[in-house]
């Protein structure tokens, strides 16, 4: 029974070492930061530069387009890696169906080349 404890004591010390670590950064904060924050610190922040209209105006579709168009193709990203971490066992169907997959996906990255929807005026 005390071998079977020794095995685990690795982890035990990396659980420990990983709560130290992360209450470490959780608190350091708190001791460390800055406490009269002046005007410029609490006024809104955007993108460089200070806010100068209602944060309900409306944007432009073009940042929804694109942010459509990022999520499409990071999962499919997400959807190869472990199509590839399988691939010894997918066989050939498995190939085939990931090839539609992707050639799908690459009709509709062409269609919105095509479309100018990446072109930023």
């Amino acid at each position: 029974m005390n071998a079977l404890l020794l095995d685990y004591l690795p982890i035990v010390v990396f659980i420990g070492l990983s709560l130290v670590i992360v209450l470490g950064l959780m608190v350091a904060p708190f001791l460390l930061a800055y406490k009269n924050p002046d005007a410029e610190k609490l006024s809104a922040y955007e993108c460089g530069f200070n806010a100068f209209d209602d944060a309900r105006m409306k944007f432009d579709v073009r940042f929804y387009l694109i942010s459509i168009l990022f999520i499409i193709f990071d999962l499919e990203v997400s959807f190869l890696f472990p199509w590839a971490a399988a691939f010894g066992e997918i066989g050939t169907f498995g190939f085939w169906s990931m090839m539609v997959f992707l050639g799908v996906l690459t009709i509709g990255f062409v269609y919105e080349w095509k479309k100018g929807a990446l072109e930023w005026d």
